[in-house]
């Protein structure tokens, strides 16, 4: 993911204070030049709240979605952060309260000039860009399956993995059998045994719609995979349970450093990275976190210990060592010797979410494969 692009938009409610006497309710508007040249306008709308005042951020030239924001103001000096998507803006108000001058970052970034213009009322606004018609939701009570789905192998070579939903539609790219029944069963790489060696070293690309109308959450769309593994490649396996050694996510000392999400809870949660050791999440919960980095970065099971039952928008970032992203198929570089590097995950999460991760052991599902095979034909 490019560090510059700005992916989503926030409804942000924070409070400013009194910034010197002015009245900056209203409309604020700035054009964020990218090094690629590439303009984006960016909008604050500013209203009253109790107390102080709340905003809404939009990225106009992008899409209409919302993520959390924050801000702090000391004197004239403003700053605003919206941590899903890792940004950074800093700026100083004239003695008018007209313009805000500063400079905008985005993942350790270097900082790009921002200025934003106080919208007067015989001043045109940008218009706002319409939100895209979203397919409904799913019936809370259907059993989702695909109506159809085409699997390919993936072409060789290609590194990294993904899997998402387009509206309706499931995909997934350079997937290992061993990698989606990690996901759809909630299991790390660890508690997977038995098998044949193809099902790390060959992947498919997935792409597929379900049989039922509307848009599968994130428990649907475990059971759609699950069927498609019984079916098109005959997977059967058994449960056993193990003591194995786990990583726990607890909540770190000094309490918790997370933003309530303003999104649907109901809705999927987002879990993108923009690279190693840069996580943007967006309406998740802990247990989301856990399972992310015990699907994708970490090497044994992931619990969840943290009592935290809300959904947050954050971001993470640090330096991952050579034991990460293995999953993923992704060998990871030598750790950059930058002064400015970020620190290691378990600094990371300390010092970015107020979490830390401890290491002990737990008794675990295993799942022990009893039968698999290459996928049938479309």
């Amino acid at each position: 993911m490019n560090n510059w692009t700005i992916r989503t938009i926030a409804l942000a409610v924070f409070s400013l204070g009194a910034l010197f006497a002015q009245d900056i309710t209203g409309a604020w508007q700035g054009t964020l030049v990218l090094p690629n040249k590439q303009e984006l306008r960016l909008v604050f709308k500013i209203s009253k709240a109790d107390p102080g005042l709340k905003a809404v951020m939009y990225s106009i030239d992008q899409t209409p979605q919302a993520i959390s924001s924050e801000i702090t103001q000391t004197g004239s000096t403003v700053k605003i952060t919206v941590p899903a998507a890792a940004i950074t803006y800093e700026g100083k108000l004239d003695s008018d309260g007209v313009n805000l001058t500063g400079n905008f970052t985005q993942g350790g970034g270097q900082p790009i000039a921002l200025n934003f213009k106080h919208v007067g009322p015989k001043e045109p606004e940008w218009p706002m860009p319409d939100a895209p018609a979203l397919p409904k939701n799913m019936a809370a009570d259907a059993d989702p399956e695909f109506d159809a789905c085409s699997i390919k192998p993936s072409k060789p070579g290609q590194q990294g993995r993904g899997l998402t939903i387009r509206g309706r539609e499931v995909v997934t790219i350079n997937t290992p059998v061993s990698f989606l029944i990690t996901f759809v069963y909630g299991v790390s790489a660890q508690q997977v045994t038995g098998g044949p060696a193809w099902m790390d070293t060959e992947s498919y690309d997935l792409d597929g719609k379900p049989a039922q109308e509307g848009m599968p959450n994130q428990k649907q769309l475990k059971i759609m995979i699950q069927k498609l593994l019984a079916d098109r490649f005959q997977l059967k396996f058994h449960r056993e349970k193990k003591e194995l050694n786990v990583y726990a996510i607890q909540v770190g000392k000094n309490g918790p450093k997370l933003t309530k999400s303003a999104a649907d809870p109901k809705g999927l949660p987002g879990l993108q990275f923009r690279g190693l050791g840069a996580l943007n999440v967006f309406n998740a919960t802990m247990a989301d976190l856990a399972s992310t980095f015990q699907t994708a970065v970490l090497d044994r099971p992931v619990v969840d210990q943290t009592g935290l039952d809300g959904h947050y928008d954050f971001a993470l970032n640090w330096t991952p060592d050579e034991t990460q992203f293995a999953s993923m198929g992704i060998k990871v570089p030598p750790p950059s010797d930058k002064a400015d590097a970020p620190p290691d995950l378990g600094a990371a999460l300390q010092e970015q979410l107020g979490l830390k991760l401890a290491t002990t052991k737990a008794p675990v599902d295993v799942l022990v494969i009893d039968h698999v095979e290459k996928p049938s034909a479309n």
